[in-house]
């Protein structure tokens, strides 16, 4: 499983400019470990960090494997935003856990669509701090 801290960060955080080598190293192996097991594509991803979601099961089940490595995604497909929250640096307290908190599970057909929902949400809420790995 890989380290929680930066999967967090790199979710929601711009890339380049706030996260260390070693944290993009990771989120670097964990997407490329959720792309391998989802089939998700390249594009697909891309055009989320803009905020183009595509409607695409294998691109939905990425996200859910992205919550799943984090281990805040129940077998149900509930996040536990709480966990996810308190694995945030003291400098996002105030940014992130309002977004986070608000989204809470968005519910869909399946985890994988609940993973998606929320994420596009996440998107929505505050566009500027968001970043899919």
């Amino acid at each position: 499983m890989f380290k929680t801290l930066p999967i967090v960060l790199a979710l929601f955080l711009p890339y380049s400019s706030c996260i260390s080598d070693e944290m993009k190293e990771l989120a670097a192996q964990l997407h490329n470990a959720c792309v391998a097991e989802t089939g998700a594509t390249e594009d697909a991803i891309t055009n989320a960090r803009a905020g183009t979601f595509a409607d695409d099961d294998n691109f939905k089940c990425y996200f859910k494997c992205l919550f799943d490595q984090m281990a805040i995604m129940d077998d149900e497909g509930i996040i536990d935003v709480e966990a996810m929250i308190a694995v945030l640096p003291d400098e996002y307290q105030d940014t992130l856990p309002p977004v986070i908190r608000k989204c809470d599970t968005k519910k869909g057909a399946n985890p994988c669509e609940n993973a998606w929902l929320t994420h596009k949400c996440y998107y929505q809420e505050n566009p500027a701090h968001y970043f899919l790995i």
